[in-house]
């Protein structure tokens, strides 16, 4: 079995049929759902918050993969919490104090992630490789979707995998942005192994059929 999980971004997903939209993509093999969290301010764009997250927590059992880009997010951690998420990640230029924030998220039992936009540096993981479990590596700016995957990141993908792997700690890395099947191939070769996909799946005619050649299948 392939070691690349797939965790549709509902941001892309038949609003209208939300519910539907979840079942289905979880019935065609998704691992992880993501949910892109932007508040019109750290990011230009609106999505949805906690409330929209726990009305679909009874349509499945994966996990949540909360994307906050928001500011302050240690407000509204245990909101998100509640709303039964399961991996939290941020980006580190939202808080004050990144290790507070993490160890917040961990204090629920959750997973804590970081992000990483196109301009911020591989080092700002460095302090904490010990405590995060998941860097997701945006291969486009944060806060829109559908925007073309980036190439010039690929490099930045296998610095991140390096700097894992050096770690000696199970830490996923995760892509997101423009990741559809030709895509895919790249950047699971540059060293990720979780992907975030969005258009390529929901706008697809099958989404089992995408998502398995999406992880390489």
């Amino acid at each position: 079995m392939s070691n690349i999980l797939i965790t549709p971004s509902i941001l892309n997903a038949d609003y209208a049929r939300l519910g539907d939209e979840v079942r289905n993509v979880v019935a065609a093999g998704a691992d992880w759902l993501h949910l892109d969290v932007m508040d019109g301010q750290f990011v230009p764009n609106l999505t949805f918050g906690m409330g929209l997250i726990k009305s679909l927590r009874p349509h499945t059992t994966v996990p949540f993969d909360a994307h906050l880009m928001i500011h302050n997010p240690d407000a509204l951690i245990p909101a998100f919490v509640d709303a039964g998420v399961d991996y939290i990640s941020i980006h580190p230029e939202t808080t004050p104090d990144t290790a507070k924030t993490i160890a917040l998220i961990k204090s629920f039992g959750k997973q804590a992630g970081l992000v990483l936009n196109p301009d911020s540096p591989v080092e700002w993981v460095l302090p904490y490789l010990n405590d995060i479990h998941l860097i997701l590596v945006m291969t486009a700016l944060a806060g829109f979707g559908g925007q073309p995957f980036m190439p010039s990141m690929l490099p930045k993908i296998t610095a991140v995998q390096t700097i894992i792997k050096e770690s000696g700690r199970t830490i996923r890395l995760q892509v997101d942005c423009g990741i559809n099947l030709q895509t895919a191939p790249q950047a699971i070769a540059a060293g990720a192994d979780t992907l975030v996909a969005g258009t390529a799946i929901f706008k697809s005619a099958d989404y089992a059929a995408t998502i398995r050649a999406l992880r390489g299948n």
